[in-house]
């Protein structure tokens, strides 16, 4: 519904009414006058008036005139009407807005220290792409620390630590805990494997070598969140090494 529409007809209505009551006022002093003809847009401005105000209470512009009722009362109870529809046309946002069910919200602080403590400062500067990156970066060397593995690059090494085929030398892996031989360990597996790298790809790459990228605040913390569920990940795993007399490369 477009509520400017009707706040402007509604207010020229309003106005026009306003005038003609106060011809009607005027003519009711002088003993005598004649009260003033209805003005011809008056009538056409209620008839959009009354569908206006129908649209946001039906029945509110339903106004029939009593029997014995003069025009200035009845014009009294079709201007209330119209100011009511007012009333709603101009806080019909900010009511739906109101009403509208509770959302949860992401805790920025909330998210995993490896992501939100290198991305805090330069978070607070308004430096959104580098907060990113920041914790990308951050994300990355952690990575590389708990395996220890300098060798590869991000997404590499998301593609190998995660892959279902048993840990060689010097490519230990990351287990999440659970029964192994189920499908849904394997499909976890897996899913963090295509999601570490996709996540390196597709945000730490486009933060670290675009000039300058148009990320909302909303963007950027969702950025940020994707990092997080990975990073929780990674320090939720355990570390599976082969054994030190398999000579398999």
């Amino acid at each position: 519904m477009d509520h400017a529409f009707a706040v402007r007809k509604l207010k020229d209505f309003l106005a026009l009414v306003g005038g003609y009551l106060h011809e009607v006022d005027l003519a009711s002093r002088d003993i005598g006058a004649e009260w003033p003809d209805w003005p011809e847009e008056l009538v056409v401005q209620e008839a959009v008036a009354r569908q206006i105000a129908n649209a946001y209470s039906p029945g509110l512009g339903d106004i029939e005139r009593d029997e014995g009722e003069n025009e200035a009362t009845y014009w009294y109870r079709v201007r209330t009407a119209a100011a009511q529809a007012l009333g709603m046309a101009s806080s019909a946002e900010e009511i739906a807005a109101f009403l509208r069910p509770t959302s949860p919200t992401i805790a920025a602080d909330s998210l995993h220290p490896w992501v939100w403590e290198p991305a805090a400062p330069l978070w607070a500067a308004e430096a959104r792409q580098d907060a990113v990156l920041a914790a990308a970066r951050t994300l990355n060397r952690r990575l590389q620390q708990k395996l220890g593995r300098h060798d590869i690059g991000e997404t590499d090494l998301c593609m190998q630590t995660f892959d279902l085929r048993e840990a060689q030398a010097g490519k230990p892996r990351l287990r999440f805990p659970g029964d192994r031989t189920t499908a849904i360990w394997r499909a976890r597996q897996e899913g963090a494997k295509y999601f570490g790298a996709g996540a390196f790809l597709a945000i730490r790459n486009v933060a670290a070598h675009e000039e300058a990228v148009d990320w909302s605040r909303q963007d950027a913390l969702e950025h940020l969140a994707v990092l997080s569920v990975l990073a929780r990940w990674i320090e939720q795993c355990t570390i599976e090494s082969a054994p030190t007399t398999d000579q398999h490369q």
